[in-house]
């Protein structure tokens, strides 16, 4: 399991939570970040927060920091739906018209790469759509990391 700490934001229905992460980066650890352009780009969206809809098991506070935690299974599957579809698609797709247009020149087989990337896209969003309320794909409070923290004027501080 993934695991990420996070502080609760809201408590929805019985049972979901928000909970708002920062994003972090490995790039600081490497002996050659300060040559990198990879640490560069890291560095420019390292610190940004994301709100996230999760699984509350626990019966979760408002201001407490807890441990959320994603199956690496659900993660990788994600990942390879998201980047591999949209990209076989649009291969796919060109390679099927320069087979059927190859005299024809280039042209059919750009439009044709893009309308395959089109429609990996559309099954992209058919598949979020179908594992949108599955819980092996939702992320979960996993434990307690401490008490709530509320300022006094009620409103958490980002």
């Amino acid at each position: 399991m993934i695991e990420e700490t996070a502080r609760v934001i809201a408590v929805d229905e019985p049972g979901f939570a928000w909970v708002d992460t920062q994003r972090k980066t490995a790039c600081g650890s490497c002996a050659v970040a300060s040559g990198c352009g990879t640490s560069v780009i890291a560095k420019l969206f390292s610190g940004q927060r994301t709100q996230v809809r999760v699984i509350d098991p626990l019966g979760v506070e408002l201001g407490e920091q807890v441990m959320v935690g994603i199956e690496e299974s659900a993660l990788v599957r994600g990942s390879l739906a998201v980047y591999i579809l949209p990209l076989l698609t649009m291969l796919v797709a060109a390679l099927v018209a320069q087979a059927l247009w190859s005299g024809a020149g280039e042209l059919p087989v750009v439009l044709a790469g893009l309308l395959g990337l089109g429609g990996g896209l559309g099954l992209l969003a058919l598949y979020t759509r179908r594992i949108r309320r599955d819980p092996r794909f939702q992320p979960v409070v996993v434990r307690r990391l401490g008490q709530p923290i509320i300022p006094m004027d009620g409103v958490l501080a980002p």
